[in-house]
């Protein structure tokens, strides 16, 4: 085996995916890893370059900054490796000596690191390959969840109950809240907590179900009419139930994935333009995925698990496996960690349960017993004095 250690991320970077590098780091110095722990610039553009940052000798008290820095310390990316690339990814790996090497991302990711195994294995490389979960999407396959989405939920629940508390102090019009999810709508379900947190109405629409937008429009007038207000939550990806994206910015990202937006406003002007209400559109877009106030502590400190075990599993001489959370949740939550094979979780995408979904807009008690645990401390006791 090689004497180096290769970091790099993949993706769209979380409030807690440089905990997991943080993870990674401490662990190989605390295994008394005594050769070099390099990170890829910008993913896998600067495996591509041989542009690798040197973490072996960073003062442990900036590493341990990682756990509340935003967004990815080391940079990432959404270049689609094709198979012109591989051959240059084993160069760099031959190139700095490299043992072990971890990815930390989501679907595509993972089938890159899936790739990248197969490919050493085939030309007799002897490195140790190891997926590192992340994806606020919380879409990756054969694991309980993934280290970004508690945060990400968390944003979503919180935001959407301050929302919800300001739609019904003044009830002059619809809030319609876009959140992050293009296939998946699981960030966006955990927004409907905010109906439970304010006891305002909100109706919550996700990618897995095409919307029939004059029933939606139907149920918009329908609620709003109570005169308690009304936040209508959705997801970036919503789908009509012609199976095309209510808005799309005509975009496609590195990974090939159509990028969408501007369903909020969408929505928004079909309230204005077909009910004469007034109503407005909020997108927090990134700062859903990124912002470390809203961290969750169990997201945290399962990032940084996670990241651990991947080194100790390397070490060990495992290869061609993803690290998973395996969660139990009553009496008390708890997880663990195992390895599940690359192979099995390359490009597969977990979608929201369908039965966890109540008449198009509602979400089911049972998505709250799962989420919950993963959002971290307690939610705020507020004032409701109407």
């Amino acid at each position: 085996m090689g004497k180096n250690i290769l970091v790099a991320h993949g993706g769209g970077p979380t409030a807690v995916i440089n905990c997991s590098l943080q993870g990674v780091v401490e662990a190989a110095r605390s295994a008394g890893f005594d050769g070099s722990i390099y990170a890829a610039r910008f993913g896998a553009e600067g495996i591509l370059a041989g542009d690798l940052i040197d973490l072996t000798d960073v003062p442990a008290a900036a590493i341990a900054r990682l756990s509340h820095t935003p967004a990815s310390a080391i940079g990432s990316c959404r270049r689609k490796l094709t198979d012109a690339d591989y051959p240059t990814v084993l160069e760099t790996l031959k190139r700095f000596d490299i043992g072990c090497f971890f990815y930390n991302g989501g679907n595509d990711s993972m089938d890159t690191c899936h790739k990248v195994n197969e490919l050493a294995r085939r030309e007799g490389l002897d490195v140790q390959v190891i997926g590192i979960p992340k994806t606020m999407d919380n879409d990756l396959d054969l694991t309980d969840h993934c280290p970004g989405f508690g945060s990400a939920a968390r944003y979503a629940a919180l935001s959407s109950a301050e929302l919800a508390l300001d739609a019904s102090a003044l009830p002059i019009h619809v809030v319609v809240l876009e959140l992050m999810g293009r296939n998946a709508g699981w960030v966006t379900a955990a927004s409907a907590l905010a109906g439970r947190l304010t006891g305002c109405p909100v109706l919550t629409y996700l990618p897995e179900v095409p919307v029939d937008e004059d029933r939606m429009l139907a149920d918009v007038e329908r609620t709003y009419a109570r005169g308690q207000g009304l936040l209508v939550t959705v997801s970036e990806g919503l789908c009509g139930l012609d199976g095309k994206p209510l808005a799309d910015t005509g975009i496609v990202d590195g990974f090939g994935h159509t990028v969408p937006g501007g369903t909020a406003q969408h929505i928004t002007d079909q309230i204005i333009q077909k009910l004469g209400l007034k109503s407005r559109a909020e997108k927090p877009g990134l700062l859903g995925r990124a912002s470390i106030p809203y961290q969750s502590s169990t997201d945290r400190a399962e990032a940084y698990a996670v990241g651990q075990y991947a080194v100790e599993a390397a070490l060990k001489g495992e290869s061609g496996y993803m690290v998973a959370i395996n969660a139990v949740r009553t009496p008390a939550y708890r997880a663990d960690l195992s390895l599940v094979p690359l192979a099995k979780v390359a490009n597969v995408e977990k979608k929201f349960p369908l039965e966890w979904i109540a008449d198009g807009n509602q979400i089911a008690d049972a998505f709250f017993d799962y989420a919950m645990p993963l959002m971290g401390e307690r939610f705020p006791e507020y004032a409701l004095l109407r």
